[in-house]
């Protein structure tokens, strides 16, 4: 019995709260499968308990989430949340969007592993997954 290929990183692109803009994360996560990671685009609208549970569901081993409404500071901790209450303490999550330097320190304090803002390369963010993401299990 031969030993079964190591599992691709599995990587769930979400969009939380009511923002509506989503080019930039149908590319980000584009760029992501191109790459070779698999991943799950979970759409418009989502609330920090519904990304948790499609993270959990998927069995995903880090949660991107892209924001454009001003609202990081509030809904990527919820995220964060709302993964540590499923249990998923080991999922890493990172984010982009609209997000001042200012921000930079508090998103991290608060689990963010990652932060993109725009004009941020898409091989920047794949080098960053490779080095800072790992396939659980």
């Amino acid at each position: 019995m031969s030993a079964s290929p190591a599992r691709k990183v599995r990587i769930l692109v979400a969009k939380p709260g009511l923002d509506g803009h989503d080019r930039g994360a149908k590319v980000v996560a584009r760029a992501l499968r191109d790459a070779g990671f698999e991943v799950v685009y979970t759409g418009l609208h989502q609330t920090p308990e519904m990304i948790a549970s499609a993270a959990v569901q998927e069995d995903v081993d880090a949660v991107g989430l892209s924001i454009m409404s001003g609202a990081h500071n509030t809904l990527f901790p919820a995220v964060i949340e709302a993964l540590r209450a499923k249990g998923a303490n080991d999922v890493v999550v990172f984010g982009g969007g609209i997000i001042p330097d200012d921000d930079m320190d508090r998103l991290r304090a608060a689990g963010v592993k990652g932060v993109f803002t725009p004009g941020t390369r898409l091989d920047e963010i794949i080098g960053w997954v490779t080095e800072n993401v790992t396939a659980r299990g």
